[in-house]
């Protein structure tokens, strides 16, 4: 007998289980599918990637069938987008990526790196970045009329707060804002030394005119063209130094890389706009409506979307 014939018993069971051990260590096995959604799977590493990211961002840890449902509601919100024509492009995936790295103060390859040491990628967050997209401009596209929230209700919930009508009221500031300039690189000597002046010109400024008249002759200064802006588009403390500065008068000098930096408060009128109180008021009822809106739009479309459960998943609620 030769020894091929002898040796082929043992080839084939060194190949089947080489074959067995290849399949349970595949990516396919890896990623089984756990819910299928319209047609598209959601699978285990779905599943898996979004829990690492919500423990991560909320430093809790939710259930499986919780993950599951926002991997299926998010599924929901894309087709339903496809059907309103609602796709962002991959651009605008990418800039809402950027976006979210900024406000943590880092670049999009820093943010990518950060999660990847965590073990998250990229695409896990970004999809969801894609959902968020698709359904606000659905809700506030399709429901813009019936989430506008009215003078009325504002003023009666202003009434109904209790608050002092005296600590709300709005204001219109008409202000011109003035650089003494600082060189980049400059000495903090030269600094001081333009703050120092600054000051100086504040005792002696008493108009907006006056102001006008002194900048625009003085070497290395400039003075900016008017601006109009409302109390409710100020922040609490630029509304503070505003108020204290009385008309015609410079607010106090702030370093900047400009150099030194002040505001010439030229008026102030109260206006029947939005105060900021109000403006916190109108928002707080705007989100509330949206979010009602949201979640019985979502509950509807999920009522009609056909959602199969595969293994490792169990039907949500």
């Amino acid at each position: 007998m030769k020894m091929t014939s002898l040796l082929r018993p043992f080839y084939r069971v060194t190949i089947i289980g080489f074959l067995l051990f290849a399949c349970s260590n595949s990516p396919l096995h890896a990623q089984a599918v756990v819910v299928m959604v319209n047609g598209e799977p959601i699978t285990s590493f779905d599943v898996e990637q979004r829990s690492r990211l919500i423990q991560i961002s909320t430093h809790k840890t939710a259930s499986r069938q919780q993950v599951i449902n926002e991997l299926i509601d998010e599924k929901v919100k894309i087709k339903e987008g496809s059907k309103y024509g609602v796709n962002p492009s991959s651009s605008d995936v990418d800039q809402a990526y950027a976006n979210m790295g900024a406000r943590m103060r880092l670049s999009p390859d820093q943010l990518t790196k950060s999660l990847a040491a965590q073990g998250v990628r990229p695409d896990t967050i970004k999809a969801r970045l894609k959902a968020d997209l698709v359904w606000g401009s659905l809700v506030r596209g399709r429901f813009k009329d019936s989430l506008l929230v009215n003078d009325k209700d504002v003023n009666d919930a202003l009434k109904s707060s209790g608050e002092d009508p005296s600590k709300v009221e709005g204001y219109e500031y008409q202000m011109r804002p003035v650089v003494l300039i600082v060189p980049r690189g400059a000495a903090a000597s030269v600094t001081e030394a333009r703050r120092k002046e600054a000051d100086s010109l504040r005792e002696r400024i008493q108009s907006c005119d006056e102001a006008a008249r002194l900048f625009r002759v003085m070497p290395n200064a400039t003075i900016r063209d008017t601006v109009t802006k409302s109390s409710a588009d100020l922040p609490p403390p630029l509304r503070d130094l505003l108020d204290k500065t009385p008309i015609g008068h410079l607010t106090p000098p702030e370093i900047t890389r400009q150099g030194v930096e002040m505001v010439a408060v030229c008026g102030k009128k109260a206006t029947s706009v939005d105060t900021p109180k109000k403006k916190e008021i109108r928002e707080k009822m705007y989100a509330a409506k949206y979010e009602k809106k949201s979640k019985a739009y979502l509950e509807d479309i999920r009522k009609s979307a056909m959602i199969e459960y595969r293994q490792g998943g169990k039907k949500g609620e």
